[in-house]
């Protein structure tokens, strides 16, 4: 490969944006409802999730990061991430990253969570922006999971566009910051702050204690009735063994 070759390859591939590595230096605790078993997605069960945020500022731009860091998972570099980019130059406000919004666990509310988080991190400073549009990914899977794609970016108020009746091809926008909803279903997706996980802990562990102390009366309760079944055992083979002496002796002056 020549010089000139490395020059334009350089010249084509731009540098990584400084923010492109950011570390999330927020945290807080997530509640997922339990909820009813999916044909396709499988149990719903009580789960507890990290979210995580990072943002940053200059007079140029300035972006929020949100993350969902679920335990034991490790988490890809496309999937439960939301980017909130702010073009202070052109006053526009933009939502990534460009491959779309994948989440895990999906249909527990953590999609309109995040964009609810998103929203409301903008309108506190620049709702009077400008809203940049974009294409969704064309990778919807069936029929039920554009529906609630679209169900929830509608929900946020974005607007969504199929042209030309390709139900596999669609954009979004929305006229301006202040159009978009902060707020999402609750009773899905709970903030558990500080004080509440550690009272939460406090009473698991209370509960802890009180299910060992029922166990422990449970183990003493079937030792003693082991004790008594033994008892109970050696007196009735005693029982018979006196019940066959006595008919043996019977017999036996019986015949004489």
């Amino acid at each position: 490969m020549t010089d000139t070759q490395t020059t334009d390859e350089d010249q084509a591939t731009p540098p990584p944006h400084p923010w492109a590595e950011l570390l999330p230096d927020r945290f807080r605790l997530l509640r997922l409802a339990p909820l009813p078993t999916e044909r396709d997605g499988g149990a719903r069960p009580l789960r507890f999730v990290e979210f995580a945020q990072v943002e940053r500022h200059t007079p140029e731009q300035s972006l929020l990061r949100l993350f969902i860091n679920v335990p034991g998972q490790m988490r890809s570099r496309k999937h439960n991430v939301l980017e909130v980019w702010a073009d202070h130059r052109s006053k526009e406000l933009r939502f990534g990253p460009d491959s779309g919004l994948h989440i895990e666990p999906a249909n527990r509310g953590l999609g309109r969570f995040l964009l609810a988080q998103g929203a409301a991190w903008a309108q506190k400073r620049w709702a009077h922006y400008l809203v940049e549009g974009g294409s969704l990914p064309k990778d919807a899977s069936n029929d039920d999971y554009r529906l609630r794609r679209d169900h929830c970016l509608r929900t946020q108020g974005f607007d969504i566009d199929y042209p030309q009746a390709q139900q596999q091809k669609a954009t979004y926008g929305a006229p301006r910051v202040s159009a978009l909803r902060p707020d999402w279903n609750g009773e899905k997706v709970q903030i558990v702050e500080l004080q509440e996980a550690a009272a939460m802990l406090e009473q698991a562990d209370r509960n802890l204690q009180a299910q060992d102390n029922q166990i422990r009366e449970l183990q003493e309760r079937i030792a003693r009735f082991r004790r008594e079944d033994g008892a109970l055992r050696f007196t009735i083979v005693c029982l018979i063994a006196l019940a066959l002496f006595q008919a043996g002796l019977l017999i036996w002056m019986a015949t004489r």
